[in-house]
């Protein structure tokens, strides 16, 4: 019988193919890595992959048990997802979402859930690329793109608003024809964010540039410029005042995102009522049409 720790190994160093690639995504060294797969070669009498001096390629044999070693893991993935389904709740809910929504906007409303479900545990990671639900990276995720043609099940939940942000200190001292303007780097130039405040630029060169929004955000606050930045952050800032602007900043659609298997476990339902509540309850401050909400409550969501 092969140990399927090895095979989890395999699988990643094939999709890696590098070593210490492959040791971060297991949280392993990368030494480890080598041994399992040294061994795994001995006890199949294959070679799986040629060392190269770039990193590791998959031979002719590596390439075709990739497929059932996939499949094997397809297979083990859906087994652990059906047996969180039957959990009552209680236990731990991983959700993903973007860092400065995580961190400004979902954070403090968790209070919420704490007291009326003690017993279920959030894990909330703020990540910039999209978590693999199938391999259970995450349980939810919220995403301001809605996912197509992987299997998931995706419900829009709400959107997110954005304006012109300065600091009060920063618009008193200055005239509108002075004002500097701070946006994203040639990173995310494609953004239509990126191009409504190039449009408030006229042409000017960017004061500051950055591929972080927060980074964006604490500039702002010290007076560097003028930033696009959600209203959820902008409008209860005290040190920060909304710019009028001839047009609107694109609304970001937020969508909430689930494996299947996963929808309908207590505990996962239970945070995605909460989440969709959540959204519902603050529809107004997301949009920016008030300054701040009152404090969230449940809701049900309606399937």
């Amino acid at each position: 019988m092969m140990d399927w720790d090895d095979i989890r190994v395999f699988l990643e160093l094939g999709r890696q193919a590098s070593l210490s690639a492959a040791a971060r995504r297991l949280k392993v060294d990368h030494s480890t890595v080598a041994r399992r797969i040294a061994a795994l070669e001995q006890r199949l009498g294959l070679k799986l992959f040629d060392r190269l001096p770039r990193g590791y390629a998959l031979t002719p044999e590596g390439e075709e048990l990739m497929a059932t070693a996939a499949r094997m893991e397809a297979e083990a993935l859906a087994l652990q997802r059906q047996a969180s389904g039957a959990v009552t709740l209680h236990g731990q809910v991983r959700i993903s979402a973007p860092p400065l929504l995580a961190s400004h906007f979902l954070a403090p409303h968790f209070i919420d859930l704490r007291r009326s479900h003690p017993d279920i545990q959030i894990d909330l990671s703020g990540d910039v690329h999209n978590v693999d639900l199938a391999r259970r990276e995450a349980d939810i995720a919220l995403r301001m793109i809605k996912p197509g043609g992987d299997g998931l099940v995706a419900r829009r939940i709400g959107a997110i608003g954005f304006g012109l942000y300065g600091a009060r200190a920063y618009l008193r001292k200055t005239k509108p024809k002075d004002w500097s303007y701070i946006g994203y780097n040639d990173r995310f130039a494609h953004l239509d964010l990126h191009g409504f405040l190039r449009a408030q630029a006229k042409g000017q060169p960017l004061a500051f540039v950055s591929n972080d929004m927060g980074s964006l955000y604490q500039a702002a606050r010290v007076g560097m410029g003028i930033a696009v930045l959600p209203h959820y952050i902008g409008s209860r800032d005290p040190l920060l005042r909304r710019v009028p602007s001839e047009t609107s900043a694109t609304d970001r659609e937020m969508w909430l995102v689930v494996h299947p298997d996963l929808r309908r476990a207590p505990r996962i339902r239970t945070v995605m009522d909460f989440l969709v509540g959540l959204f519902e309850r603050e529809r107004r401050l997301l949009q920016g049409e008030v300054a701040a909400a009152p404090r969230p409550a449940l809701a049900k969501l309606r399937a």
